[in-house]
This record gives C-alpha cells, structure tokens and sequence, in this order.
C-alpha cells in the first residue's frame, strides 16, 4: 500500500485547509498529524509515523513551511520522496521572531517557543535530492527566492501570485501524484 503523510507547518494544524483537501482527495491514504510545537518531539513523532508505514508500503511526504523543513529532513533520513509546500529552508532564523510563544491558528491557543528549539532545528539535515518545491512569489511569509537557492537542485513548479497558504493547491494533485509515483485510484 502506497501512503503519504503530511506535514502541516508552525502554529498549524491537521485542520488546516491543505489537510483538508488532501483528505478529501486521497481519503485514507493519507496521514495528516497534529504533531507538537517542539520539533524533537515533532521529528520523533513523525519518524515513528514512518518507520511504522513503511513495514506496509511505500510512504511520500508532503510539508508546507516548517512541515516542508521537517520533510526534507525525514525525506533525507530515509530516502523518501517529498513535496514541499512555500518550505521553510531556514526555520531557525525566521522563526526567532515568535519568541518567546506561538500561537496555533487552529484555536488560538498559545504555546512556549524557546531558543533551544531554534538550535535543534538548525541541527536538522536536509538535501534537494528525491524533492519536489511548489513556490508561489506571493508568499507573504518566506521569501521564495531563499528556497529556490538552498533547493537549487528540485524539481520545481514557481508561480506567480498566490500566498504563504499556496493558493489553488488542488490544481497540483497531478503533478504531485505524478511526482511521488503515487496514484490513489489503483
């Protein structure tokens, strides 16, 4: 059986729309975690999320911003392919400006955001190789343009507009599918 998790991004949820349309298109097929604000615990979820999947199948990932970082990352780990969504590249520097709490846009609820995450995630390994990196210039968040250095080497769909969310998501499902050799419907 052929699995993909995703991976929602900082102060996200699996209730986010992405999820959501993910959900309604690959139904149980996908895994969408709520995982923990602190990314060793993120990391470690995940891995064991993997590491279980994989002893049924095979497993892609899809991440958008800190999701997209942990999924190049996991993706590198174990030799998965990934799609990443606006992909955080440099987490540990863009998200100094939430020290020192969150806030999860799911229900508003703050959480503690310490320095010492900031140092585990730039421990974190990542590589283009195995990637695909949907980009859109108007992410109001990222600078797109960071993501397309550091992942110079992806198979890569950049466009004009759009947001931080990455707008129209579900006009991509092919080229996804197509990416991770994954078609839902066999």
């Amino acid at each position: 059986m052929k699995t993909v998790i995703y991976i929602h991004g900082f102060g996200s949820s699996s209730f986010s729309k992405k999820a959501g349309l993910l959900k309604e298109r690959y139904g149980n097929r996908v895994v969408i975690p709520s995982l923990p604000n602190i990314p060793k615990l993120a990391i470690a979820s995940l891995e064991e999320i993997i590491e279980t999947l994989l002893r049924f199948g095979e497993v892609g990932l899809i991440g958008a911003s800190l999701g997209g970082y942990y999924a190049l990352h996991l993706g590198k780990r174990y030799e998965l392919k990934r799609v990443v969504i606006n992909p955080a590249v440099k987490p540990y520097e863009r998200l100094k400006e939430a020290l020192p709490s969150g806030i999860n846009y799911y229900d508003n609820s703050r959480y503690d955001w310490r320095e010492e995450y900031l140092e585990d995630l730039k421990k974190m390994e990542i590589d283009s190789e195995k990637t695909l990196l949907l980009l859109q210039k108007g992410d109001e968040v990222l600078d797109y343009r960071e993501a397309l250095k550091v992942l110079e080497n992806a198979s890569t769909t950049l466009e004009d507009g759009g947001d931080h969310s990455f707008q129209n998501l579900e006009n991509h499902f092919e080229k996804i599918e197509e990416f991770l050799n994954f078609y839902f419907s066999n």
